[in-house]
């Protein structure tokens, strides 16, 4: 007896031990990445802090209304639509309007709000005549994501015009909400699985970098068979209401001179050319930046655009955006919502 209940009271004096160990390094790991920017945690914050699950599961997420974090060394606020944006009312003024879709890229993540290329765009247009861009840009949407984010909200706001800004993980499955979600909010649990997943990543040579993206853009990959639909839903319900419809495509930013998606994108390019959708191509004017491209990113583990490539995003799209937003009249279309909405209906059904 005397044995065993030494045997207890070790294991118990070891559980003990692992348990103020594991207390004493999320403490830590909460205090660390709070004054040092880490990629993974940051992102695990913002889906926790300031995403919120979507009704329609081709969107599967949106900003929460009214939300503010402080990510990767920028605020990060939400307007009353969710958007992180100025707030704009469903109801049309004498301004021309355009909605613009995309991913991480667009809504700025690792830039302030007035620095993104959206912004640096309505407010160049702004000195030639009044203009809204509403920005529905969300951290982890793909094309069929952005698609049904027009179909579900977009069209409320009854554009002129609908600009999508294209990167190469568009082509992503639209991902499904993990059940064991509420573990990043530990700092240990997202700081070591990013440090295991990295691990495999580099063990795996099919899960490189350059292949991971590569693979994305097979011709049976659900993905990309499901951007390729997305555009060709919205392109049509866009043309039915007269909206002009354009495409701008944004590098990966790791290696811009020689870059190693050219065969990607041009297969995407090709694509929607195909398909009758205006679209800009920006790998050759960034192929004309010879600095260290790691100016272009907002930080050292995280290639996202910095303030100066989202500058140089709107200087090289602006006259293609510009297109219609200069030397076109307003649309005047009284019932853009109608048939739209019936559409989301049916697609979410």
């Amino acid at each position: 007896m005397n044995l065993i209940k030494e045997i207890l009271r070790g294991i118990g004096a070891f559980m003990v031990s692992v348990l103020i160990f594991l207390v004493l390094l999320e403490v830590t790991l909460q205090i660390y990445t709070r004054v040092s920017i880490y990629y993974d945690v940051e992102m695990a914050r913002y889906a926790n802090e300031i995403k919120v699950s979507a009704d329609n599961p081709k969107v599967g997420h949106y900003h929460q209304p009214n939300a503010e974090a402080y990510l990767m060394g920028t605020e990060f606020k939400t307007n009353s639509h969710g958007w992180r944006d100025q707030e704009y009312d469903y109801e049309r003024n004498d301004a021309y309007r355009v909605v613009v879709l995309g991913d991480s890229l667009t809504v700025g993540w690792g830039v302030e709000q007035w620095e993104t290329y959206e912004h640096l765009l309505e407010e160049r247009f702004n000195e030639e005549r009044p203009v809204e861009m509403i920005n529905t840009g969300n951290g982890n949407y793909n094309t069929e994501q952005q698609a049904n984010v027009y179909f579900d909200k977009g069209a409320s706001y009854r554009p002129d015009k609908v600009v999508m800004f294209y990167f190469i993980n568009d082509a992503e499955v639209t991902p499904k909400q993990s059940e064991y979600q509420w573990l990043a909010y530990s700092r240990a649990v997202t700081f070591f699985w990013s440090r295991l997943r990295g691990l495999f990543t580099r063990s795996d040579q099919g899960q490189t970098f350059e292949g991971f993206y590569s693979a994305l853009y097979a011709d049976d990959q659900p993905g990309w068979v499901a951007s390729q639909a997305a555009f060709i839903d919205l392109r049509d319900a866009l043309n039915e209401k007269g909206i002009e419809f354009q495409v701008v495509m944004i590098p990966e930013l790791h290696n811009v001179q020689d870059y190693p998606f050219n065969g990607v994108y041009d297969k995407v390019y090709d694509f929607l050319q195909s398909q009758g959708i205006d679209t800009l191509d920006l790998r050759a004017d960034f192929a004309t930046y010879t600095d260290d491209p790691v100016n272009l990113w907002v930080a050292l583990d995280d290639a996202h655009p910095s303030a100066l490539a989202h500058q140089m995003i709107a200087d090289f799209s602006y006259d293609f955006v510009a297109k219609g937003v200069l030397d076109t009249e307003l649309n005047d279309e009284p019932d853009i919502n109608d048939s739209l909405e019936a559409e989301a209906a049916s697609r979410t059904e």
